[in-house]
């Protein structure tokens, strides 16, 4: 089962640390600014990845060394989670993104519909959350990006929570080692 929740908890309290071992002192809004360009970045990370709009190719999707295009794709949007969790943190919006085990399950059992229009969906919302300070773009935004995992790449509740987990151990390791 996906607790968002611990997912939430477990991306600040890396955040933290990083911000305290590399003495990092931002006003709020360039930090803001520097999260969401981060959360942006990996939308586009993630969306190269998967490769649904090169329409071009035959073959589509990614995969890094010694993993598979689906390993390689669910790395990319934990990515990408992880920067939603901290945009949440910095605008104080946290509120937004727990959702119940019902609340979840509906939301993965929704039709597949176009990759493209719910991507730009996505990036039109985040500016709007960004730009007008709008909670309910945030929170739509949050909900069509967890859809895109759940029903258009397929990921299960257990393969996101792992991966995050995982991805969360690896980057505390990386701090570790001074990366």
């Amino acid at each position: 089962m996906l607790d968002l929740t611990t997912l939430l908890q477990q991306s600040i309290r890396l955040d933290q640390d990083i911000t305290r071992r590399q003495a990092i002192h931002w006003k709020p809004e360039t930090r803001l600014q520097n999260a969401m360009v981060s959360l942006d970045v990996e939308l586009a990370e993630m969306a190269n990845t998967s490769e649904w709009f090169k329409v071009w190719k035959i073959h589509k999707g990614k995969a890094d060394a010694g993993k598979t295009h689906r390993e390689t794709l669910l790395n990319e949007y934990v990515d990408a989670m992880d920067f939603f969790f901290l945009v949440a943190a910095i605008q104080q919006w946290t509120h937004l993104i727990p959702m119940t085990a019902e609340e979840i399950t509906e939301l993965g059992e929704k039709r597949p519909t176009d990759l493209n229009k719910q991507y730009l969906a996505i990036k039109h919302l985040l500016y709007d959350a960004y730009f007008n300070h709008r909670q309910v773009s945030y929170k739509h935004a949050w909900h069509v990006f967890l859809k895109i995992g759940l029903v258009e790449f397929g990921y299960s509740q257990t393969e996101i929570q792992a991966a995050f987990i995982a991805k969360n151990q690896v980057n505390e390791q990386r701090q570790k080692d001074n990366y």
